[in-house]
Order: structure tokens, then sequence, then C-alpha cells
């Protein structure tokens, strides 16, 4: 059976997030400084959560994402995504700016497994 609660992750694996996401905020602010660019913080910084907003409605419990918007909030929240972003900048394929925007999907991912926030099951819990 399902819980509304955040399962117990190890204190080891949420500390090595946490310092992926120390280390990704600072060069976030290295590289957005360097290039006097902003908007990519804000658009990837919250956009992987607008899955939350369509996941939301009546008689679910506490926690609980509606199962309709679970596939997508698993899909923006692995770090497949980002990462293929950033190899994509990287290699010139797409505008290097991208890059900012790249690290700042992936601090955002960092920061919600260092707090113990993770993938959602098929029915809207937080998986364990």
């Amino acid at each position: 059976m399902s819980t509304t609660t955040i399962p117990p992750r190890g204190r080891a694996g949420r500390l090595a997030y946490a310092t992926l996401a120390a280390l990704l905020l600072a060069g976030i602010a290295t590289d957005a400084i360097n290039h006097s660019s902003y908007w990519q913080i804000a658009v990837f910084g919250v956009g992987p959560d607008l899955a939350l907003l369509y996941g939301g409605g009546r008689d679910l419990a506490q926690g609980q994402l509606h199962p309709r918007a679970v596939p997508v909030y698993n899909l923006v929240h692995r770090f497949s995504g980002p990462l293929a972003l950033a190899a994509f900048a990287a290699l010139g394929l797409i505008p290097n700016l991208l890059l900012i925007g790249a690290l700042t999907w992936l601090f955002h991912i960092a920061l919600d497994r260092s707090l113990g926030y993770g993938l959602r099951t098929h029915d809207g819990y937080q998986r364990p």
C-alpha cells in the first residue's frame, strides 16, 4: 500500500545530492555572471515543477500527485534530460547559453533529491 510520506533516504545519498546541488549552484552563478544571462535560471529552475500544477486535483491524499501528471513529472525529474541538453550545448549543437539551463535543471533535480523528493509511483506517491 502506498503512503503519503516521503520515504527515508540514506543520509549519505542525500548528502551526496546536496553536495552536487552546491557545486551546480556555483557553476550556474559563475556561468550566468560571465554571460549576463539569467532567463534560463528562471525557466529551468521552476519549469520541472509545473508538472505539480498539472497534477493537482480534488480527492488526492496529502503528497499525492494526480496519476495523469506522473509520466510528465517523472520525465522532467530524471537526470537524462538535462545531461543530454548539457551535452548538446557543449558539442555546439544548440546555443551554449542553454548550458546554464541544463545546469539549473540538474540543480533542481539534485536539490529535490537532497530533500528526499524523488520520482513518483504510477499512482502519484513518492517512490521508496
